[in-house]
């Protein structure tokens, strides 16, 4: 799906699909178990020919693993595109696709990939699906938007820290799995309890980043270790950190510019219990996740047993990761 004739832009877009820098793929396993958990039988299925209903059966699994392709590309092309807004130099431990070819190339192989990914969308028929992921995309650009125009106030709101993360990170696993659902014929309390697996899951994988960017390494992260702070950019931990210790806010307010300013935040923030509030909010809402899986219609069929276990520990893997 992302091939090209031009060698370069070929070349450019396939950098994060090769082996070895293809990153965790959490978002495409999460969205081809949600695919095997739903796929029980619908009550108002109306063919009586077990061929028909065998292909249509196939025809719609193919459907909903299909979304895991188009959204992985959607990914990888925002990823191509906030290394260029952030000027960053690695990715997944590799040196950034911007850094080893420039910001345009990069820039459009992202385009590319956006391209690639909304005619497969359009190849899938459905009109309210088509809606749902495009409104990711809008998502995306929004919750980039929020982080860089910020103001001081929303800098130091944690309302507004979780609703970007939202957008940024949460958003595109939550509305996914709902559009697997709804693919798979599904009533609207189910897409909502799946709609409610990927947001909780998503804020609890991106409230353990934000945990490991103080917390990891450098290699275990495939990124530079502190690079949030570095940019001033505030999250979980240090919003915590602030609860308890008032004077850090000044600190932060400055810009964390100065070496010397982000030693003194790093202090207060190992005072604190920073880390500790911002694991229990992330394991918080992996129970949440886990409770919406738990109440998927009742079924029999082991496949979609398995999966369904294997979606729950997910929110174990999310929360324990080192990486």
């Amino acid at each position: 799906m992302v091939v090209t004739e031009v060698p370069k832009l070929a070349s450019a877009v396939e950098y994060f699909f090769k082996i070895g820098v293809e990153g965790k793929r959490l978002r495409p396993t999460v969205f081809l178990l949600m695919s095997r958990a739903l796929n029980i039988q619908i009550p108002q299925q109306t063919s009586n020919v077990i061929g028909d209903a065998n292909l249509m059966e196939l025809c719609g699994r193919q459907n909903r693993n299909r979304i895991a392709e188009i959204v992985e590309m959607i990914h990888v092309a925002s990823l191509l595109h906030d290394d260029v807004l952030d000027n960053a130099e690695t990715r997944r431990g590799i040196a950034s696709l911007n850094n080893v070819m420039g910001n345009k190339i990069s820039v459009l192989a992202g385009d590319f990939l956006l391209s690639r990914a909304s005619v497969a969308l359009a190849s899938l028929n459905n009109n309210e699906v088509a809606s749902i992921i495009s409104a990711v995309l809008e998502h995306l650009v929004t919750g980039e938007t929020m982080q860089m125009t910020a103001t001081s106030d929303q800098r130091f709101s944690m309302e507004y820290y979780m609703e970007k993360t939202y957008y940024k990170t949460a958003s595109l696993i939550s509305n996914s799995c709902k559009a697997i659902a709804l693919l798979a014929g599904q009533t609207t309390q189910v897409s909502t309890l799946a709609f409610e697996y990927g947001k909780n899951l998503g804020l609890a994988f991106q409230l353990i980043d934000d945990v490991l960017d103080f917390t990891g390494t450098s290699t275990s992260l495939g990124k530079g270790s502190l690079s949030d702070i570095h940019q001033g950019i505030v999250t979980a931990p240090i919003l915590f950190a602030i609860e308890e210790f008032p004077e850090l806010h000044e600190i932060v307010y400055r810009g964390l510019e100065n070496p010397a300013d982000i030693e003194l935040a790093l202090e207060y923030l190992g005072k604190s219990r920073g880390i500790q509030k911002t694991i229990e909010l992330a394991k918080n809402h992996a129970v949440l996740a886990s409770a919406a899986i738990d109440s998927f219609p009742e079924s029999n069929d082991e496949d979609v047993l398995r999966s369904r276990r294997a979606l729950v520990e997910l929110t174990h893997i999310v929360i324990t990761r080192t990486k």
